[in-house]
């Protein structure tokens, strides 16, 4: 058995196209369909369900798998460790973001760069916290930062990072007179603008309204924060957004942020990663990295 072979095996397992995984891999069709005819025989059981096409993989195939990606998740993470004893950590980081996370972890990044200046970073900042987590389980992230709470975490390690907190934001004109904190039924009133529905912020807002029994009906959704912040600086609309939007940049021109009334709006915020050795370097590196940045 050989690295290549499992290599080109996860590969069509993602791809779930003979020729994407091809090109994926930078070989031929036929290289890598050998090349995993191959790695069945050495096995002993069949992978791949074929057809005119790739048809998907055989119950054998889809529980070997994960073993293949562990197999390659532990070589890079050797490869990593041996690199960094002679000269330095190098190689990539993989790391998934929830949305509300991304100027916090635009931070750490920051931090973590500067401290390992050979290592690439590959941020994917609109991920859920449970494909955060499935993604790590299956080597495809080496690091996330996720919401803490209500999350299955068997065989994962957290490290708590903040505690996010949620204000709202709106045109000077809208909010003139309000009070800060202001009353949520007043904030509702505000033609608002929120993200989608399922989306953990969102969620977050409507279990909070309907603790005052209120339900919340935004005039426009967004899967965006951002665009929720443009439409904001127009001054027509309000939204609410994690706090941490504004530790890199001011909110729009014209705008007020005021604190919302009990109960307090807020979500634990964790750096997430693989549990147990041997364990990715890199992921290890940024835990450490961010250690000082564990205060909101």
């Amino acid at each position: 058995m050989q690295f290549r072979q499992l290599e080109y095996f996860v590969a069509l397992a993602r791809e779930r196209h003979f020729a994407r995984a091809a090109s994926a891999c930078y070989v031929s069709q036929p290289a890598l369909s050998e090349a995993i005819r191959k790695l069945e025989h050495e096995l002993g059981v069949p992978l791949v369900l074929r057809g005119s096409n790739f048809e998907g993989l055989t119950p054998e195939g889809d529980r070997l798998v994960l073993w293949a990606r562990r197999i390659l998740a532990d070589r890079d993470a050797l490869e990593h460790e041996v690199t960094a004893l002679r000269s330095g950590l190098t190689g990539e980081l993989r790391l998934g973001v929830v949305p509300g996370a991304a100027t916090r972890v635009a931070l750490m990044a920051d931090a973590f760069c500067a401290e390992h200046p050979l290592v690439r970073v590959r941020i994917e900042s609109s991920l859920r916290s449970a494909e955060i987590l499935d993604r790590i389980r299956r080597f495809e992230l080496d690091v996330g930062v996720v919401y803490d709470d209500g999350l299955q975490t068997d065989g994962l390690e957290l490290t708590r990072l903040y505690e996010e907190r949620y204000v709202l934001v709106a045109g000077e004109g809208l909010l003139r007179d309000a009070p800060d904190p202001i009353d949520w039924s007043e904030a509702l009133s505000l033609p608002m603008c929120l993200l989608h529905k399922g989306m953990r912020d969102r969620d977050r807002i409507d279990e909070a309204a309907a603790e005052h029994g209120l339900t919340v009906s935004p005039r426009l959704e967004a899967d965006s924060v951002a665009t929720l912040l443009a439409l904001v600086g127009t001054g027509r609309w309000a939204a609410i957004v994690a706090r941490t939007w504004f530790s890199t940049a001011a909110p729009p021109a014209a705008t007020r942020t005021v604190e919302l009334q009990a109960p307090t709006l807020g979500s634990p915020v964790a750096l997430v990663r693989a549990a147990g050795e041997p364990a990715s370097v890199l992921a290890r590196a940024l835990a450490q990295t961010v250690v000082p940045l564990d205060q909101p």
